[in-house]
């Protein structure tokens, strides 16, 4: 076939997992995550994992790691291609499922990783500085369009500055050959604000407040599970009284949809530089059209 992978990308609440599920189903495939929240065990509810909807479809890089561990985009790209030869190994078909930019592109943009080492000298430089300074000196040297949780911790800053500088001088070697076909859902802008707003409630219902009591309670700071994404951050607000409950569902609705508008300008970045995505209606039957496009590059027809 022209490819060998299948990826499914898009927004928050664009129905991208119940998407790649029945993908997976009909295509003999198995679901590799590109998510930065769901590798994370107990996180499930503030990460949106939804594991009911996999049923028998087996999945990868969900539930691998203990909360507060350390994880990034090397290591990210790392157990990818573990997972995409295993999966190919089986005779099955690889779908990379999630909204995460940078995963996505770690995979897509055609180069493995370089493993940076520490700089001392570099660290021992940045240390006194502030978090503001520390971000722009991050802007200064890379063009990457960092998620906002990038900019929130100084180890975590420091450590983009001294990747970005590293990779200057040191090239990365090309990846193993990938052939990927891409899709993306999308939905027009109100009707997706909708989906936000409905799926935050419900979670919040279900119990995400819950869920970051136990998390803190089991020994995660809260500096650090506001590191995890918007839920955490401001039910961890909240939690330490900064927020009161109207508060909390108001300004974190609207910070979701702020995500939602970024993630949609990475992907057309994506697409600027190459990117080809198939863009799927996702309030029409966007498996259906999914079906058809794959059809076309395999030579086959799918129902």
């Amino acid at each position: 076939m022209r490819f060998d992978l299948l990826v499914i990308l898009g927004p928050t609440a664009s129905g991208k997992t119940r998407l790649g599920v029945e993908l997976a189903r009909r295509l003999d495939g198995e679901i590799v995550s590109a998510d930065s929240r769901q590798l994370f065990r107990g996180m499930d509810i503030g990460s949106g994992k939804d594991l009911a909807e996999y049923g028998e479809v087996p999945y990868h890089l969900i539930d691998i790691l203990e909360p507060g561990a350390e994880f990034n985009v090397f290591l990210f790209q790392h157990r990818f291609l573990e997972a995409f030869a295993a999966i190919r190994g089986r005779g099955r078909l690889p779908l990379l499922v999630g909204g995460t930019g940078m995963y996505l592109e770690s995979v897509l943009k055609g180069y493995r990783l370089v493993a940076v080492p520490e700089n001392p000298v570099l660290r021992a430089e940045l240390a006194p500085l502030s978090v503001a300074e520390l971000g722009e000196r991050l802007r200064a040297v890379s063009d990457r369009l960092h998620n906002t949780t990038d900019l929130l911790l100084p180890d975590r800053i420091m450590r983009a500055i001294e990747i970005a500088l590293y990779e200057r001088d040191h090239a990365p070697e090309p990846l193993p050959d990938i052939r990927p076909l891409i899709f993306g859902v999308r939905w027009e802008r109100g009707v997706l604000r909708e989906r936000i707003t409905r799926r935050l409630k419900e979670r919040l219902e279900g119990g995400l407040i819950e869920e970051l009591e136990r998390l803190h309670a089991g020994g995660i700071p809260w500096e650090r599970l506001e590191f995890y994404g918007l839920e955490y951050r401001f039910v961890a607000r909240y939690l330490k009284g900064e927020l009161n409950e109207s508060d909390l569902f108001q300004k974190l609705n609207g910070a979701i949809h702020d995500f939602a508008k970024r993630q949609d300008t990475w992907f057309r970045r994506m697409e600027r530089n190459g990117t080809a995505i198939h863009w799927l209606d996702g309030a029409g039957d966007p498996l259906a059209e999914a079906l058809a496009v794959v059809g076309e590059q395999a030579g086959n027809t799918f129902q």
